[in-house]
């Protein structure tokens, strides 16, 4: 696995908002566990669109710690949105084609996981997309 192709890749995406460069990095079937709800949601169309949509909303986004172990990364960042500061975990898991197949992500504290709700909420309603984001069963 190249390492360091990768990270410039994703980098590429974060921080310079190349967000068409997500369609290569997420696999088909990538799997995507989001702090706002209890089940994961699934494709790389919802993973897609979650993703792009974060990187919308976050200001001021930096990377603290890249961990990368084989296939298994873990990116500690911090962001704000408005007035909320948070800090958070990313946890990827890529496979041998070098695509993302697991995506999770843990944020503190509350009022920066709910700002990000809030804030995703009218984003996904906006776009039309509650139906494939949202379930009830959550």
């Amino acid at each position: 696995m190249n390492h360091e192709a990768y990270l410039k890749k994703w980098h590429e995406v974060v921080f310079e908002r190349k967000t068409e460069l997500l369609a290569d990095l997420l696999a088909e079937e990538v799997v995507f566990h989001t702090p706002l709800y209890l089940k994961p949601r699934k494709g790389k169309m919802a993973a897609f669109f979650i993703l792009t949509t974060v990187i919308d909303i976050f200001e001021d986004f930096t990377y603290h710690r890249q961990i990368m172990d084989g296939d298994s990364w873990m990116l500690e960042f911090s962001a704000t949105i408005g007035k909320y500061q948070l800090k958070g975990i990313d946890l990827i898991r890529w496979n041998d084609a070098g695509q993302i197949i697991d995506f999770e992500v843990y944020i503190r504290p509350i009022n920066g996981v709910q700002a990000l709700g809030e804030a995703m909420y009218e984003k996904i309603k906006a776009a039309g997309m509650l139906d494939m984001i949202t379930d009830s069963s959550d």
